[in-house]
């Protein structure tokens, strides 16, 4: 078998970040001797994490059986997405910010045995919903829980509760049309109608600024699928929502921002 080097573009903070919680958690459980120890797993997590390598690639590399790699993975998953920011507690950050942006993504996923659920009409493709709250400079604030990708941004803004949490913290939200609405403190572009006239020269010119205030908020977007792994999930769609919280506080301890 041919290998050759590899890079991760993270810091050296992210790996000891997730090495120390790797070996407070074996020191908590009292375990034995593994196969690679807490820098090495935590150097395994983030490569198939970041680069989006595949636990075949990654047995071969570490000189490890590809179910300890998959075991291997899992559990800094599961100790990072227990470190994730629920919502109640990001808003205490977010209710500070001079203003927030909402939007929502569809992380691709692997076709599964029920696809409607999971299949996008907008997209066009099967996948998970998960929304983003981005700070007015376009950084990533907060991701929610992955939901099936034929739900709804609307839809999906108001079952994760975050139509209310913004409301009641009296933030002003700038979102898309598709969060139309939404009311609140939400705040959407002038939406043409069928069967209507055009949009008026004061609705279009509301509807600038707004457009290049939500621009920002895709840099959050495409922050967040720099991990490989989330170009498209090939793994049972349930496991999105662990994954995606992971990436988070990852993202958060690289940027040196919300990390706790």
């Amino acid at each position: 078998m041919l290998s050759y080097p590899s890079t991760i573009s993270l810091s050296s903070r992210t790996l000891n970040h997730l090495a120390g919680r790797i070996r407070a958690h074996r020191q908590q459980r009292k375990s034995r001797w593994r196969r690679l120890t807490p820098g090495r797993q935590a150097l395994l997590a983030l490569a198939h994490l970041r680069n989006g390598d595949t636990y075949t690639r990654l047995a071969a590399g570490f000189d490890i059986g590809t179910a300890t790699a998959w075991r291997y993975v899992q559990e800094a998953i599961a100790l990072l997405s227990a470190a994730a920011d629920d919502l109640d507690t990001a808003m205490r950050r977010i209710r500070l910010l001079a203003y927030a942006i909402l939007d929502g993504t569809l992380i691709p996923i692997d076709r599964v045995a029920d696809q409607k659920p999971y299949y996008s009409g907008k997209h066009k493709r099967h996948g998970v919903n998960v929304q983003v709250i981005t700070d007015a400079a376009g950084r990533l604030v907060w991701a929610s829980a992955a939901l099936p990708g034929a739900v709804h941004d609307l839809t999906a803004a108001r079952s994760h509760g975050i139509i209310n949490a913004l409301t009641s913290a009296n933030v002003t939200t700038f979102a898309d049309k598709g969060y139309q609405g939404a009311r609140g403190s939400v705040r959407t572009p002038f939406k043409r109608r069928r069967f209507r006239p055009k949009l008026s020269r004061r609705q279009k010119a509301v509807n600038r600024p707004h457009a290049k205030i939500r621009a920002r908020g895709e840099r959050a977007i495409a922050t967040l699928k720099t991990w490989r792994i989330l170009v498209k999930l090939r793994c049972c769609p349930r496991k999105a929502t662990g994954i995606v919280q992971a990436i988070l506080v990852l993202h958060h301890v690289e940027t040196n921002r919300y990390a706790g």
